[in-house]
């Protein structure tokens, strides 16, 4: 083996015995019926035959529906600019630029936008594609800060902070930019918008604090025809600019930048991210048009009462279950192992605090256990059914800005996506699956327990404790 297969090998192997391996998943048995709690499928509109037939139709109409030729920079392309018009028209925005992802989006924007002497301040949560931009920025790391999850009075006392030692801040000279999502991905969590608008606005008056919105897991289920939360809270012009994806709720692919003229300008001459890169293909575009038809002629609102009624009923049931109700034994697996749901109560203001969310964390402290247990469960022998849960994951997050990753401590979770083709039986199902594996942990631990007393009571506790080291 070479030294580099060596480094390589053992750089995973460390990763196995931190059990954070990252491997692509098995694909379902043929024999069983998949019960998907892993994507962001919320509207189940991949799922839709009317949608299906819609992008089926306008494929076979399409005059190009094969790739796309390349760069938007080098091939004009007439269905990527009416798209672009369209989606200005519908999020009510000045300007509209397609990226491949809102990875790729992210990374342009954070990485070109911000000016050298500008300061990035973001929540601790938000995704690792705008940790990426930051780290290919002109900014040097003390321009790069982090402030509490969903903590208004954390990003006031950074501000204050920023302007106390940052004289070109302080008489407008300079800019803060502040990263945030609506949704977030791995909590559930939904972002206090307003108050960090209002926060921002007061903080820097002189205009120059810019609030980057990242709509991704929002796009689709919130607001009006599913325009998001920054247009249900009428915010859409006290935001600098806005992403919205079509990979999830919207069953496509792709990405849209939300913002003014001037910077749209500005990341066609220096976002690498889109000049470098093959845009988006014509059958995509095709497909990004067929979802927003579905959103404005109502054929994906009619999903919504479904999806709401998934949020409303079935979280509850996943929040109140026998994982925390057993406080006598301190590491038993039913107390160690809760639900998310019931802890999803943020920061937001009184009118968003209890806006229900399809994503809930289910925390454990071994999540890839309760995750390939739950991915060859099922409820009886003669049950045909197999839940499919996503992969256990332990989020990042940075104290000293992004070059210095952190894993929290009690993070580990397995993240469930409700969808709103779920049947109650679905979540029924997953809830069971939870509830047994925490009781088949709990009498592992019991009976391990019962062998160390045993062994104590037979040889002594001095031999026993030899053992123990």
């Amino acid at each position: 083996m070479s030294s580099l297969s060596e480094k390589l090998a053992a750089t995973l192997k460390s990763r196995d015995q931190r059990l954070i391996r990252r491997r692509l998943p098995e694909p379902p048995s043929a024999l069983l019926t998949e019960i998907d709690f892993t994507s962001n499928d919320y509207l189940s509109l991949s799922m839709s035959p009317t949608l299906r037939k819609s992008v089926l139709t306008a494929l076979s109409a399409s005059p190009q529906i094969l790739g796309s030729g390349g760069s938007r920079l080098l091939v004009p392309s007439q269905p990527h600019v009416e798209l672009e018009s369209r989606l200005c028209r519908f999020f009510g925005a000045e300007s509209a630029l397609l990226f491949n992802s809102g990875f790729d989006a992210n990374v342009g924007f954070f990485s070109a936008v911000p000016q050298p002497g500008d300061v990035v301040v973001y929540d601790a949560h938000i995704h690792a594609s705008v940790h990426d931009g930051m780290r290919l920025s002109r900014l040097t790391p003390d321009a790069l800060l982090s402030f509490s999850h969903n903590s208004v009075d954390d990003l006031r006392l950074t501000l204050a902070n920023l302007l106390s030692h940052r004289q070109g801040l302080k008489h407008g000279n300079t800019n803060v930019f502040i990263a945030v999502e609506t949704l977030y991905s791995m909590d559930g969590t939904i972002a206090p918008l307003t108050e960090i608008v209002e926060c921002v606005e007061e903080m820097l008056p002189l205009g120059n604090g810019y609030i980057v919105v990242d709509e991704a897991h929002a796009t689709g289920i919130y607001g009006p025809k599913g325009r998001g939360l920054v247009i249900d809270l009428g915010l859409e012009n006290r935001v600098f600019a806005r992403l919205h994806t079509f990979g999830k709720a919207l069953a496509s692919s792709g990405a849209v930048l939300l913002t003014s003229e001037l910077v749209r300008d500005y990341l066609l001459n220096y976002a690498r991210s889109i000049i470098y890169t093959t845009t988006l293909t014509f059958a995509n575009i095709v497909a990004i048009n067929c979802s927003f038809d579905a959103l404005e002629d109502g054929t994906a609102e009619a999903w919504f009462p479904d999806l709401e009624r998934q949020l409303t009923t079935r979280q509850s049931g996943l929040a109140a279950r026998p994982w925390e109700q057993d406080p006598r034994e301190e590491q038993s697996w039913t107390s160690s192992v809760r639900s998310g749901a019931s802890r999803n109560k943020n920061t937001c203001s009184a009118s968003r605090r209890s806006l229900p969310t399809p994503i809930i964390p289910v925390l454990t402290p071994e999540p890839r256990a309760l995750s390939a247990f739950l991915r060859s469960y099922a409820a009886s022998s003669a049950a045909a059914s197999s839940v499919v849960a996503p992969d256990a994951t332990t989020p990042s997050t940075s104290t000293n800005g992004p070059l210095a990753a952190t894993q929290d401590v009690g993070t580990s979770r397995v993240r469930i996506c409700l969808h709103a083709a779920h049947t109650r039986e679905d979540v029924d199902l997953l809830v069971q699956g939870i509830v047994a594996w925490a009781e088949m942990r709990m009498e592992e631990e019991r009976r391990n327990r019962k062998r160390w007393q045993t062994l104590a009571r037979d040889v002594g506790v001095e031999i026993w404790m030899e053992a123990k080291l």
